[in-house]
């Protein structure tokens, strides 16, 4: 069968031929589409999601800086912020369950939240003719990483971003094959598309053009970059996405009287989670962080192919005196605060409403979905940890939708 020749513009001809030829009409068809004309391809309508705002979320938020050349975060100072936050989402329940962790974590004093690294990675592999030609290309490419940021800075290639700079070079070989982890920041965009322009730069114009050995063929991308994908490496280590860390410290009475569970309830869940965890092979020690996760990228135009990734998390429980402490890691959360999605009328107007619109926010940004993530697992854990987990039932039952 041959397939069906399809209008490939985003002009509102073209729009209009693919409604028709598909039948569509009423709420999917009835917007205007101008605003979402670059935002992909073959753009037909739209599919909308109910928003609902949560908080607010009392927060102790650090300000940071990149330090130069090496990009290492510094911090610059403190303060604290009430928050709302806007959650796109269908599961019911999970608005609900968000306010109630958050309202536990308010009345004990809020949440504290931490950026400690930034970075973004490309993998690329280059194919040697023997294991030792690729030994000899690694110990070279480690070597040139300096040389690499001042050739791309002196590049008159315009198809480069000067916003993506290269922090470190890293390889690892494996046979013949040279993988190369190309480490980037890129400022206040997520930064896939401009990491990957200059990743391609350097394999083309500066390894193949420079290299003491002559790879037989290169890969931009080999798989172990991190993208979209959960991984070992990257949840241990960080190093793809902004790893963030979240924490609050509940009272006691918090936690009997929003949370209706007890501090010795919640240790024993997480002392049975975690095993479970580990017993499954997770790649998370975390209850359900995908769901905030997607909720707020669904709101902001974030790129939801790196829920995944994004929602990767180590979370602690540990009595301390008068109540308990909660924690989480992000290690690996894809954010933007500028580009891409972000651009888009709906997305502007939620990022701007949690002051995180534009240049010189995304960190705010990271450690408010840090925080929001929390806030859902602390009040999960407690739905769970009540007695035959009949809380955690009784909110399915009721706001799951119909049966």
């Amino acid at each position: 069968m041959e397939l069906r020749r399809w209008p490939r513009k985003n002009d509102a001809e073209s729009i209009r031929a693919r409604q028709e030829a598909l039948g569509l009409d009423g709420e999917v068809a009835a917007h205007d589409l101008t605003p979402w004309a670059r935002a992909q391809e073959a753009l037909t309508g739209v599919a909308v999601i109910p928003v609902s705002v949560i908080g607010p979320l009392t927060i102790e938020l650090g300000s940071y800086e990149l330090e130069e050349p090496d990009g290492a975060l510094r911090e610059t100072s403190r303060e604290r912020n009430e928050v709302f936050v806007p959650l796109a989402h269908t599961e019911g329940g999970l608005s609900s369950s968000l306010y109630r962790g958050a309202r536990a974590a308010v009345e004990s004093g809020g949440f504290r939240t931490y950026v400690v690294r930034d970075r973004i990675t490309r993998a690329s592999c280059f194919f040697c003719r023997s294991t030792a030609e690729a030994v000899a290309l690694a110990a070279w490419l480690e070597g040139e990483a300096a040389a690499m940021r001042q050739w791309l800075s002196e590049s008159d290639d315009s198809s480069l971003s000067s916003h993506a700079r290269l922090r470190e070079v890293e390889t690892h070989v494996v046979g013949p094959m040279c993988h190369v982890l190309w480490a980037w920041t890129t400022g206040d965009a997520c930064g896939p598309n401009m990491m990957t322009r200059n990743s391609y730069a350097l394999n083309m114009g500066y390894v193949l053009e420079q290299a003491p050995v002559r790879p037989e063929r290169v890969v931009l991308e080999a798989n172990m970059g991190g993208d979209k994908k959960p991984s070992h490496r990257y949840f241990e280590r960080g190093g793809h996405g902004k790893t963030v860390l979240a924490e609050a410290t509940l009272t006691e009475a918090a936690v009997r009287r929003v949370l209706r569970t007890t501090v010795d309830d919640l240790l024993e869940l997480s002392w049975a989670g975690t095993h479970g965890a580990v017993a499954s092979g997770m790649q998370s020690v975390a209850f359900t962080p995908a769901s905030a996760v997607a909720a707020i990228f669904a709101a902001t135009g974030q790129d939801l192919g790196m829920v995944g990734t994004s929602s990767m998390a180590h979370g602690t429980a540990r009595r301390v005196d008068g109540g308990i402490h909660c924690a989480i890691r992000l290690p690996g959360l894809e954010v933007g605060t500028v580009g891409g999605g972000t651009t888009l009328p709906y997305a502007r107007s939620w990022l701007a409403s949690m002051g995180c619109a534009g240049s010189g926010k995304v960190y705010r940004f990271a450690q408010i979905v840090a925080a929001a993530t929390l806030a859902l697992e602390i009040s999960a854990s407690a739905a769970m940890a009540t007695a035959g987990s009949e809380n955690f039932f009784q909110a399915h039952h009721t706001l799951g939708g119909l049966r």
